[in-house]
């Protein structure tokens, strides 16, 4: 079975994003000397903070700081990615404890954690899941509460590709073009659109910076900010950016992936 590398998704946003405070309008004259970004210019790797300059975008940034659009994204609480203001100031660099929030697979039956527990898991050895047999999965047959988010399954199918740290990042479900893709958990839809590795995605937002995505849609149902209910469609099962038709889910906790398989309800 061909793995696919997925990068790191978008990630928390408890809030609109920070900006900085207005400042007093300049001469004329003075716009001239406005500082403009080199996009091929490294972020030193000792900057904990970069102020955005003019013609800067998100992924200018992350590419010259070495991370990822997503994390950016979740360490800056940022509602939009594609609206950055001159002056606004950005952390480049994680927050203390931020890379330690993976939670570890189990290789057996699955166990249900919340995701408070997934963070103390950090220390511990990662365990992959099994991928001998693919586990057969239901929408919306029943659900699971876990640290108050009530998770559904997002499609039908089997899952053709577990959680596998630094490998898949999420779970594969297989399917037919065109079949349903619901929201695993009420929320409000943060991003629709092409994404280079996901094809067409939709991100939800939930509460307590916890995330849900849906990649390599044919066709996406959803506007952003959009409240959205569990089991409500939000798109159709394709194979964009994709060797074969499948709905690749990831769940997102502070802007890392957490196993899906520990949060969705069992069958």
């Amino acid at each position: 079975m061909k793995k696919i590398v997925y990068p790191l998704l978008l990630v928390s946003c408890a809030g609109l994003f920070a900006c900085s405070s207005p400042q007093k309008t300049a001469p004329i004259s003075d716009r001239s000397s406005i500082t403009t970004s080199n996009p091929y210019q490294p972020i030193d790797r000792n900057t904990i903070r970069y102020t955005v300059k003019r013609g800067d975008t998100l992924s200018q940034i992350a590419r010259r700081s070495g991370h990822s659009v997503h994390d950016l994204a979740g360490w800056n609480n940022l509602a939009n990615v594609n609206a950055l203001e001159v002056g606004q100031v950005l952390r480049v660099q994680p927050p203390e404890g931020a890379a330690a929030t993976t939670a570890v697979a189990s290789s057996s039956a699955v166990q249900v954690r919340s995701i408070d527990e997934a963070k103390k898991e950090s220390g511990k050895k990662t365990v992959t899941q099994s991928s001998a047999a693919p586990a057969a999965v239901a929408a919306n047959g029943s659900a699971k509460e876990v640290s108050g988010i009530v998770w559904s399954w997002p499609t039908q199918g089997n899952v053709i590709t577990p959680y596998q740290p630094g490998k898949n990042r999420g779970i594969d479900i297989s399917g037919t073009k065109g079949q349903k893709v619901v929201a695993a958990a009420d929320g409000t839809v943060l991003h629709r659109g092409n994404m280079n590795g996901y094809g067409n995605l939709v991100i939800i937002k939930h509460s307590d910076g916890v995330l849900s995505a849906y990649a390599h849609n044919d066709k996406i149902l959803v506007k952003e900010k959009q409240l959205v209910k569990r089991g409500q469609q939000i798109a159709e099962m394709g194979n964009t950016d994709s060797d074969k038709v499948k709905l690749h889910f990831e769940i997102r906790y502070q802007g890392k992936p957490v196993d899906p398989m520990k949060y969705l309800p069992e069958h």
